[in-house]
């Protein structure tokens, strides 16, 4: 197996693992009981910086895919892992993806974390109970 055919599917989840640190990372820390919202508090500051790079990873992971994918049709061989390449660099775009959608819609993943430690699923909202 040629280095060429593992690069695409490490770039990707390289980047997938960058995106990751800032929203679903922390999530799933919290959510396993393995520590607080301070861990996912103090990753947040640096979204700005781990969602693109995490984009760019999953982006350069399908162009060196392609491009190697290319280069195997022009010399007529077969691309050693082409299928669970493909699937690694879909999995990676929807971590990237998952990691974008909790930055974007903070009231979808307060609800969500909300949900799962109260083992509410009937809880939407905000609702303060009786208190005014």
């Amino acid at each position: 197996m040629r280095a060429g055919a593992v690069g695409p599917g490490v770039t990707a989840w390289l980047g997938a693992l960058l995106s990751s640190l800032c929203c679903l990372l922390p999530l799933a820390v919290i959510i396993l009981g393995l520590g607080s919202g301070a861990f996912m508090a103090v990753t947040m500051r640096y979204r700005w910086l781990l969602i693109p790079a995490g984009i760019i990873g999953v982006a350069t992971g399908f162009f060196l895919y392609f491009r190697e994918r290319r280069r195997c049709a022009a010399l007529a061989c077969q691309m050693a892992g082409s299928r669970i390449t493909l699937a690694l660099l879909i999995v990676a775009s929807l971590v990237v993806g998952t990691s974008i959608v909790l930055d974007r819609f903070p009231e979808f993943t307060s609800d969500l974390l909300a949900r799962v430690m109260d083992g509410d699923a009937g809880h939407t909202g905000h609702k303060m109970g009786g208190m005014r």
